[in-house]
């Protein structure tokens, strides 16, 4: 499936998009929060730091299923809030990666980098059907 067609898709299911970050968020929220915490020693990022990530697409995943349920109006706004919350959220994780570089492994780097891939192409994907939806609108 090509970046058109998953546009073309959002631009069709705008709230969907929410479910999806709003799920993918608290996927996030567990591994850093629970799973990674255990695991420090294998990924070198301390366990602070990783909380501290945690509790990011924690807000994340309230505000996407409150959007989910609740939000029938202007729905692009809100979804360029959320895809610029992401990129936010993806720059202060490879931020903090390079701050722990010191002790980061090759593991804690691949974990940034596919969570910093995959956030960023969803981003991506919401801020292109936001910007097709206010075009609609107007």
């Amino acid at each position: 499936m090509t970046i058109n067609k998953i546009i073309d898709w959002g631009n069709s299911n705008p709230k969907k998009l929410f479910l999806i970050d709003g799920l993918g968020a608290t996927i996030s929220a567990v591994l850093l929060g629970i799973v990674l915490t255990r695991l420090v020693s294998f990924i070198g990022i301390p366990e602070s730091t990783l909380y501290f990530l945690a509790v990011i697409p924690s807000l994340f995943a309230i505000y996407d299923f409150y959007c989910y349920l609740k939000i029938e109006n202007k729905i692009g706004i809100f979804l360029k809030t959320i895809g610029i919350a992401n990129l936010v959220y993806c720059c202060l994780s490879v931020g903090l990666a390079i701050y722990h570089r010191a002790t980061i492994t090759h593991l804690g780097w691949m974990y940034v980098l596919i969570e910093v891939m995959i956030v960023g192409l969803l981003a991506y994907v919401e801020m292109k059907v936001a910007k097709r939806l206010s075009k609609r609108v107007v």
